[in-house]
């Protein structure tokens, strides 16, 4: 096994043809740096037919006083999981829904939307009329909530998987803000 394998996690942005501003989505994958992913990325969106940027991307090592690890696949599987989450929600007489990504290891989708809760974007983004939510459909109105696992490449999913281990500290990812062509990463 390559011990310098690591997941990514990366906000794309593009403007694709016909729409009228920047769309965004994020990407996850497993490499030893960013421009090993440079082909998943681009086939990840294909309809920004190569014409994407990375607005922000982290190296994914910590989470809730976990580190997170790339391993070989194997049979066995820890009953945690890595969860994502995409919170969006609104302030008073501003013509946007603002979004936070939120990552978060449990062992249920129930607790991962707990998690989330507890967020101060979540307390914060939304009055009433226009609440704070989850985008999906978990309860509390979920804009989207998937385990990395399921949402990674397949050819990725069937080489590796994500194994953590409990950590004596609460450690922090390295977030890396900022507008980045992807032409120089090649």
């Amino acid at each position: 096994m390559r011990k310098d394998l690591k997941l990514f996690m990366v906000m794309l942005g593009c403007k694709p043809e016909g729409r009228f501003t920047e769309q965004h989505d994020i990407f996850f994958g497993i490499g030893s740096s960013l421009k090993d992913l440079l082909p998943q990325m681009i086939e990840f969106w294909p309809e920004a037919k190569g014409k994407i940027h990375i607005d922000a991307y982290r190296e994914v090592n910590h989470v809730d006083r976990y580190n997170v690890m790339v391993k070989e696949r194997e049979k066995d599987s820890s009953p945690l999981q890595l969860f994502f989450l995409n919170l969006g929600g609104y302030k008073e007489n501003e013509f946007e829904e603002y979004h936070y990504k939120i990552l978060t290891i449990t062992q249920s989708k129930a607790e991962a939307v707990k998690n989330a809760k507890e967020s101060a974007f979540y307390k914060h983004c939304g009055f009433e009329g226009a609440p704070s939510h989850i985008d999906d459909k978990y309860g509390v109105d979920v804009d989207d909530i998937y385990t990395i696992e399921e949402i990674l490449s397949d050819s990725i999913k069937q080489k590796y998987q994500l194994y953590y281990t409990k950590s004596s500290e609460q450690l922090e990812d390295e977030l890396h803000i900022g507008y980045l062509k992807i032409d120089k990463l090649r």
